[in-house]
């Protein structure tokens, strides 16, 4: 199979569901027209001007927002402040797009949980403006569940409210129904609006930067000019090869290199049911006490998030997880990856046939969607925008057909290192493990073991059989040596002999 660029040629068939019970969906989540779109509703472009850059980029290629700063339509400024805006933060419940009641029924959870508390209290684990927090007590109030038990100035901020029986009894139902008591959640409409303003695809990855970010790795500068252009690109990437040559590590690197950072929302609500998004393990926040800017708490300021799966993922996981117990969702793998970086680890190895999880992933992969179902039988449409990954140790036309090949917009081969390449892996793990290199002693393994068994060197050599070495040295109590004697018994402990 060629290593070359293939052309996404693809068309895909049509998904269609049932007549009922489907959020209207649009047709596909195209971030080039919808960033296009997006900039003229702030109007910072006209429609005139979108067209014509959408018609140069169909003959000079690149994005829309780059033909527009061609063009002069647009500064490099405004681009970036666009996908950097921060989530305004509503004034009014009618701007948050939910339900009253909603959250009313939210706030008493909370208060049950508080007993007694300050309108500022509720604003804090709500993630709300205290004029709506206000409005959703008030609403409380007429209905008995609250009730005020003191004030310190005449001012309502500074009333202390309790919970009263009636509201103790209400609340203690709403939590058989549904268990979730954490900030409000954002609409499903201002989700997509805001994965498609902070898409991956308008990262740019500059050659110096990823230069930087494979320093610690040996690596052909050859590789790394073709990996620049895939991630750009912010389509999917197939790494291949024979095991132990630095596919995971270079997945990996790619994903400390990914610039910026994005919004995520705590919980999305849809058709009167919750999706917990934010997962403390994957999404890793990011300070901002000291800004002075406000914005809508419902969402978190994270480092672009990297997921990595290997063998444990199955269909279930890329699917909503509906708890039982709790009565809310948990977002699936890809959904928390949005706007990031998606690694498939062995690709291949996993509890499930590989065409099975690839024609699962036909669309997303191609119109940039993908479609959820609630238990309740309601579909609906959200964004797969992430850069996938999928890493194998398996010839790739085992796994998969070419139809399938020709959605995976870059292939890359991860080969054996070359001769040089891998005595400067040997160097470089000598160095970091405080073992000195000594050039015979490691010509002799060449030789004695690579030349004469006919075995092909890989890049994870070297830091296994230091590794060998050290625990020798631990055990017998001396300072770690690179030898012939040493070289022999991590030999032999670490290859079996078939």
């Amino acid at each position: 199979m060629s290593d070359d660029q293939d052309a996404q040629t693809g068309k895909g068939g049509v998904l269609m569901f049932g007549e009922d019970n489907v959020v209207p969906r649009k047709s596909g989540f195209d971030p080039e027209q919808g960033i296009g779109r997006k900039l003229i509703e702030e109007n910072i472009i006209t429609e005139e001007q979108l067209e014509e850059a959408l018609l140069r980029q169909r003959s000079n290629g690149g994005r829309v927002g780059d033909n527009l700063i061609d063009l002069g339509y647009l500064t490099e400024e405004q681009l970036a402040a666009f996908f950097q805006k921060k989530p305004s933060v509503p004034k009014t419940i009618q701007d948050t797009g939910l339900d009253p009641s909603f959250l009313a029924d939210l706030a008493l959870k909370h208060i049950l949980f508080m007993r007694e508390f300050r309108l500022l209290d509720l604003c804090e684990k709500m993630k709300l403006s205290m004029g709506i927090v206000d409005a959703v007590v008030e609403q409380l109030q007429r209905e008995k569940f609250v009730e005020v038990k003191g004030a310190s100035e005449l001012a309502r901020f500074s009333y202390r409210f309790g919970i009263t029986g009636l509201g103790q009894n209400r609340a203690s139902e709403l939590l058989e129904i549904c268990s979730y008591a954490g900030p409000a959640p954002v609409t499903l409409e201002d989700y997509r609006k805001r994965t498609l303003a902070q898409t991956i695809r308008s990262t740019v990855v500059h050659q110096a930067t990823l230069t930087k970010a494979f320093s610690h790795l040996i690596i052909n500068p050859q590789l790394v000019k073709r990996l620049g252009p895939a991630m750009t690109s912010g389509r999917s990437i197939f790494l291949y090869g024979p095991p132990g040559n630095g596919k995971t590590s270079i997945a990996e690197a790619i994903g400390n290199v990914l610039p910026e950072t994005i919004y995520i929302p705590h919980t999305v609500y849809v058709g009167g049911q919750l999706i917990s998004v934010y997962d403390p393990l994957n999404h890793f926040p990011v300070n901002q006490e000291m800004e002075d800017e406000a914005y809508d708490k419902r969402w978190l300021l994270i480092k672009r998030p990297v997921i990595i799966t290997g063998g444990e993922l199955t269909l279930k996981t890329l699917d909503l997880e509906f708890n039982a117990i709790s009565k809310f969702y948990v977002a699936p793998l890809q959904m928390k990856a949005n706007n990031g970086l998606f690694i498939i680890d062995d690709f291949g190895r996993q509890q499930i046939e590989p065409k099975a999880l690839l024609n699962r992933w036909i669309v997303p992969l191609e119109r940039r969607v993908d479609f959820m179902t609630l238990h309740t039988g309601m579909k609906f449409e959200i964004p797969f925008d992430q850069l996938v990954i999928f890493s194998t140790n398996l010839e790739p036309r085992n796994l998969v057909d070419e139809a399938f090949l020709r959605r995976i917009r870059y292939k890359i081969k991860i080969d054996f290192p070359s001769e040089s390449e891998f005595e400067a892996i040997f160097r470089q793990f000598c160095a970091v493990k405080g073992v000195i290199f000594n050039k015979e002693v490691f010509q002799f393994l060449k030789d004695h073991y690579y030349r004469r068994l006919g075995i092909q060197p890989s890049a994870n050599h070297p830091r296994d059989l230091l590794d060998h070495i050290i625990d020798q040295s631990r055990y017998f109590r001396h300072p770690p040596e690179l030898n012939i004697e040493g070289i022999k018994d991590a030999w032999e402990s670490y290859f079996v002999e078939l």
